[in-house]
């Protein structure tokens, strides 16, 4: 029998959520995640916020993690004084998601960061984010799309080699780059929209656009593959 790699993927932390006859407290992710990590051969388990102490031992469990999108990060994370369009912060999801990818980095463990996910792994890292730029988030909750390139040898290039239109939702970006990263796609406009860690180190990528929401697999299955080999 074939052991498909455990991915975790990280969550949000709702107050009040409705769902049938339910008002509750719930922890949440949009079924894209989970359906993407099956469609690329992996098995997927929600990671709701929990003490960061804990991220070790949860990143022991798992072959890969995928750290989510979702709102936007404490500026104070990244030294930054709150833009008046920085939306209110998720100071648990910071947090956890931080030490997950701490962990992560740490024990070797593949990682994807989706969005908010990829700008969490650049701050991790010691960079900044710019706080507000128009034009990849067009109609409030509504995703859009625009052409992602990728740069030439990067491993995101070997994943994607050609130009993708890809689905967007974001209103923030990678400013400074952290410690070690490089970017590996751009936007027409400049933007980074993918960052990675060099190949001699973890296998470690972050994108600043949402697969969940398409039908291109290819890089949740790089990542499958990549917790796969890890593990065998």
């Amino acid at each position: 029998m074939t052991v498909r790699p455990l991915i975790g993927v990280s969550t949000y932390l709702e107050s009040a959520a409705r769902w049938g006859v339910w008002e509750l407290d719930a922890a949440l992710l949009p079924a894209g995640y989970p359906r993407l990590v099956q469609r690329a051969g992996g098995l997927a388990a929600m990671l709701p916020p929990d003490a960061p102490e804990r991220a070790a031992e949860t990143v022991a469990r798992l072959d890969g993690l995928v750290i989510a999108g979702g709102p936007d990060v404490d500026p104070a994370r990244y030294g930054a004084e709150r833009s008046p369009r920085t939306g209110p912060p998720a100071l648990e999801r910071d947090a956890w998601e931080l030490a997950l990818i701490d962990a992560a980095l740490a024990a070797g463990v593949p990682l994807l960061g989706v969005c908010r996910g990829m700008q969490l792994l650049n701050v991790a890292l010691g960079g900044t984010l710019v706080q507000h730029l128009d034009g990849h988030a067009e109609v409030v909750g509504v995703f859009g799309g625009h052409p992602v390139k990728p740069v030439p040898g990067s491993l995101y290039a070997g994943i994607v080699p050609e130009e993708t239109t890809v689905p967007t939702y974001h209103h923030q970006a990678v400013d400074r780059l952290g410690a070690g990263l490089l970017p590996s796609a751009y936007a027409a406009d400049g933007t980074v929209e993918a960052i990675e860690l060099p190949a001699d180190r973890s296998w470690a990528l972050g994108v600043q656009w949402h697969p969940e929401m398409g039908e291109d697999v290819r890089v949740m299955r790089a990542l499958v593959t990549a917790a796969g080999s890890a593990t065998g």
